[in-house]
């Protein structure tokens, strides 16, 4: 889980061109400038990307904070 953090900050940072974020389980889109419904969209297709995955609306419409993201993430992965 320690590396899909590591790489989820790395596109969060790449994204909103913020060195300076740092992503915690519990980090919500309260906590990043600039991430609301239109940037949340072309985010999760960054992150996709990153992983070589594909998030359905059903993973992503309900997530509380990154570590649900993190979850869904790692289980894609192992699929």
């Amino acid at each position: 889980m320690d590396e899909i953090f590591e790489r989820l900050n790395g596109v969060f940072r790449d994204f909103f061109d913020d060195e300076d974020i740092e992503l915690e389980p519990e980090t919500t889109a309260d906590d990043i400038d600039d991430w609301d419904s239109l940037n949340h969209i072309t985010l999760m297709a960054a992150v996709e990307d990153e992983f070589g995955i594909r998030l359905s609306m059903g993973d992503v419409s309900g997530l509380k904070n990154v570590g649900e993201l993190a979850g869904i993430i790692e289980k894609k992965i192992r699929q």
